[in-house]
């Protein structure tokens, strides 16, 4: 995310390679909150495009945030803390937005991590975090006393070493060290957990008093809109949360949750992959109906074959000048290291392999290594390995341009007459693209 150099297209293969992730991202990418237009993305690229890498940076962070900690471990306090956490990013958020500041999903960032030693500790402390709440609940020792008292450190401490350790860097760490520094993003963020602290205090508190005095002197407005505001964002939290897959969090938000949980529960469920085609190909069509991207249009057809069938790895690769070399461009699924290099395949026609004889073929290949040993020569099994596959063409102006390969290399599911047709109508769908962009260009 922080490299300039690379674009949607590498941010959205890494994404793709964790389907939990790209399924939260696409969830949340669809909310009224991340999407108050209502345009339908099914695709990652299509979010990217859309939504913007400053939006897609926020989500992925906070999805791959969830992930990580959510489990059905979680404790009641653990839970509340998470809650907390989220319900501060979008008050943080929505005031960074009213000062116009240069990044908010900076400062969403910032508050949602502000709390990291508590959560850590809260989901993952054991024993400890039962030591701690029988010594708080005694009303003998303070949260500070208690934490200090078993684990020898407070959780703020904590806190910090973890944003040391893990470099979390920027106005993530900022906050964490510097409290109290004049930072305006700073403030902001401290802001969003005071008005969270405030609200479970009461509307009419002297904490909400407080809050909405310095809300007033940032913003300008009357503090009768800025409770109305207020408000909004918590109803809005409580929507984030459940989209993030929190809905047990999403409770200590506010306490009239259960009619917004029972609404938005049914998002976790696994979408069946005839809609997950269908989604997809809707976002095809809708690209194509304008001006063509023809990178979007074909990363959209490769994540509609990997996703929409259910394979374990998807390469697109496009041939050289020279006819003699397929180079990739997109890989979802490839286990492989990151210093190994883009893959590379002759095809120049001195061995008929596997790549070769699908770019002769005018819809493809479906191999099996068992039935077409001779296409898988030492070439393909040293770069891609030896499993059934699907290896289909794609062309412009009836020339073949590059090629689709899939295989379930991992999972050994048996492919299916249906899975081939699908991949190739995928794969029809980007050919139609490129006669499209042409035409349009003329």
């Amino acid at each position: 995310l922080d490299d300039k150099k690379k674009g949607a297209m590498e941010l959205s293969s890494i994404i793709l390679q964790d389907p939990n992730l790209t399924t939260k991202l696409l969830r949340v990418s669809n909310s009224s909150y991340y999407n108050p237009s209502n345009q339908k993305m099914s695709t990652v690229s299509r979010a990217i495009v859309i939504l913007g890498s400053k939006i897609i940076r926020e989500l992925t962070v906070a999805c791959s945030f969830f992930e990580a900690i959510i489990s059905p471990e979680n404790k009641k306090r653990a839970n509340k803390e998470i809650g907390k956490a989220i319900h501060a990013a979008v008050q943080a958020k929505e005031i960074a937005i009213a000062c116009n500041d240069s990044c908010p999903e900076e400062v969403f960032i910032a508050a949602l991590l502000n709390n990291i030693g508590s959560i850590a500790f809260w989901c993952f402390g054991g024993k400890q975090c039962k030591y701690i709440t029988e010594l708080i609940q005694s009303g003998n020792f303070s949260p500070e006393q208690a934490e200090n008292h078993v684990l020898g450190f407070s959780l703020d401490e904590l806190g910090k070493c973890l944003s040391s350790t893990w470099q979390l860097g920027g106005l993530i760490e900022e906050t964490i060290l510097t409290p109290s520094s004049p930072n305006l993003r700073v403030q902001i963020v401290q802001l969003g957990k005071e008005i969270t602290h405030a609200i479970d205090q009461g509307w009419d508190s002297g904490e909400m008093k407080d809050c909405l005095k310095k809300l007033e002197s940032l913003s300008g407005e009357s503090q009768v809109k800025i409770k109305l505001d207020l408000k909004k964002n918590t109803a809005a939290a409580v929507k984030i949360a459940c989209k993030f897959g929190a809905l047990d969090a999403s409770q200590f938000i506010q306490t009239d949750t259960a009619h917004n949980v029972a609404i938005l529960s049914h998002d976790d469920e696994p979408l069946d992959p005839k809609q997950i085609q269908f989604n997809i190909l809707q976002d095809i069509t809708s690209h194509m109906s304008g001006s063509i991207n023809i990178n979007l249009l074909l990363e959209m057809v490769v994540e509609g074959i990997h996703r929409g069938i259910g394979m374990d790895r998807t390469l697109f690769s496009l041939l050289s000048s020279n006819k003699k070399t397929l180079n990739e461009k997109l890989s979802l699924g490839w286990r492989k290291d990151i210093t190994a290099g883009k893959i590379k395949l002759d095809v120049s026609g001195l061995t008929i392999n596997l790549f070769l004889k699908a770019l002769q073929s005018p819809d493809g290949v479906w191999a099996n290594p068992e039935i077409d040993s001779s296409f898988y020569t030492p070439q393909i099994i040293n770069r891609i390995g030896k499993s059934e596959c699907f290896v289909i063409p794609i062309h412009a102006e009836n020339k073949p341009i590059g090629l689709i390969y899939t295989d379930r290399s991992i999972n050994k599911k048996p492919l299916t007459e249906d899975d081939f047709k699908t991949a190739k109508y995928f794969t029809q769908q980007a050919i139609i693209g490129l006669a499209l962009y042409t035409i349009k260009k003329q």
